[in-house]
């Protein structure tokens, strides 16, 4: 493979990544029976790691490498860069639509509708990333992510603020009693997520971190865009992820612990860790590997991924407005009392001979094999939709 920057052609490890980011989030998003899950399969109860608390991450990396190798290219190439960035802030404002407006599916409730959410952050990522990504270098890159990590630990350890209960403390890494979630309650009480109304996973402080994990997309994006060759690309994400495995493996034991729920330095490292070496593992199959077949074999094979990458924002959102609705509307039951579609449709996968994990995960396999579906006739008709 010649040396050059992979940019000028489109990156089909980049979209298999996206499609599986996607795949994994509606997978883990739509059990059967929330009570009854795999332990990989949900997220962490607080603080430590499961497969679920990897997914964020790893759509909110994607985003950065896709923002370097298109805004950033278009801006090092002298595109009118308040025009790059007001296409930015106008993508950013539709996903935020988005996402506020399916919080307020089922019930259009203004006095309790959840504000934070996950296309709410995503959309804030890429707003506060893209003026870095069109006027800053890596250098200066590296120097935002750890600004903007430093912005986020100072008052998280040291500021004195009143828990959930009133009870002033500082550094409480404890659900409720951080400053994230003191800073959530101020702006948006009565508006955060329902399974606690005292913090948010998605809160407006932990947006901080999350937006060093787009940035460390955007570096990797700026790696893959030298002009050295793809084995050198490749191997080279590869030992950034180990390193970064190993940095905030340390992160956890001497600043704060790995925990999505608060997106620490710890997590946003080490989950940025995985992020390379998963990518690197793509990018060397997919587009890197030396002989044409084994190329075009692997692109065969992570196909499903391939397409599933193409409308991803469109199909996360899509399931989960599908999601909502099979939880309020109803169909007559078996004895007669209206039940949830959801319910209906459980109901033979509750009948199988197989555990209550099982059975519950077979619904969210069936659930994205539908939504593939959609995702495949989308591909095939060559329907894209861009935010």
């Amino acid at each position: 493979m010649p040396a050059g920057p992979p940019e000028r052609a489109r990156l089909a490890s980049l979209d298999a990544f996206r499609g599986f980011a996607i795949a994994s989030m509606v997978l883990v998003n739509n059990p059967g029976d929330w009570n009854h899950l795999h332990g990989p399969l949900a997220h962490a109860p607080w603080s430590g790691w499961t497969f679920t608390d990897l997914v964020f991450p790893f759509f909110l990396f994607i985003a950065g490498v896709s923002m370097a190798l298109s805004l950033g290219r278009r801006a090092q190439a002298g595109d009118d860069k308040p025009a790059l960035l007001r296409a930015m802030a106008k993508r950013a404002a539709i996903i935020l639509a988005v996402g506020l407006a399916l919080n307020f599916v089922p019930s259009f409730d203004v006095a309790t509708v959840r504000v934070p959410g996950v296309l709410q952050r995503i959309a804030l990522c890429v707003l506060v990333a893209a003026p870095v990504v069109v006027w800053a270098g890596p250098r200066a890159i590296a120097v935002a992510i750890a600004a903007l990590l430093a912005a986020y630990t100072v008052p998280m350890l040291l500021l004195p603020v009143p828990d959930a209960n009133g009870v002033v403390v500082a550094g409480a890494l404890e659900p409720g009693r951080d400053f994230a979630s003191f800073v959530d309650r101020r702006l948006f009480d009565g508006h955060l997520w329902s399974g606690s109304r005292t913090w948010d996973p998605e809160g407006l402080v932990s947006t901080l971190p999350a937006v060093a994990s787009l940035l460390f997309g955007v570096l990797a994006g700026a790696w893959l865009q030298s002009s050295r060759s793809r084995a050198a690309h490749a191997n080279g994400l590869a030992l950034a992820g180990l390193a970064c495995l190993a940095a905030g493996l340390a992160l956890d034991d001497v600043l704060m612990p790995i925990n999505k729920n608060l997106w620490t330095p710890s997590y946003c490292v080490f989950m940025t860790g995985w992020s390379l070496l998963a990518f690197a593992a793509l990018f060397t199959a997919m587009d890197a590997a030396a002989h044409a077949p084994l190329r075009e074999a692997s692109r065969r094979a992570l196909l499903p991924f391939t397409i599933y990458g193409m409308n991803a924002l469109f199909l996360f959102a899509f399931s989960g407005f599908v999601a909502r609705l099979l939880g309020v509307l109803t169909v007559p039951g078996t004895q007669g009392a209206p039940v949830t579609i959801k319910a209906w449709l459980y109901a033979p996968f509750r009948a199988l001979p197989v555990s209550s994990e099982n059975a519950s995960l077979l619904f969210a396999i069936a659930f994205n094999a539908v939504l593939f579906a959609v995702a495949w006739v989308m591909w095939k008709k060559q329907w894209f939709v861009k935010a």
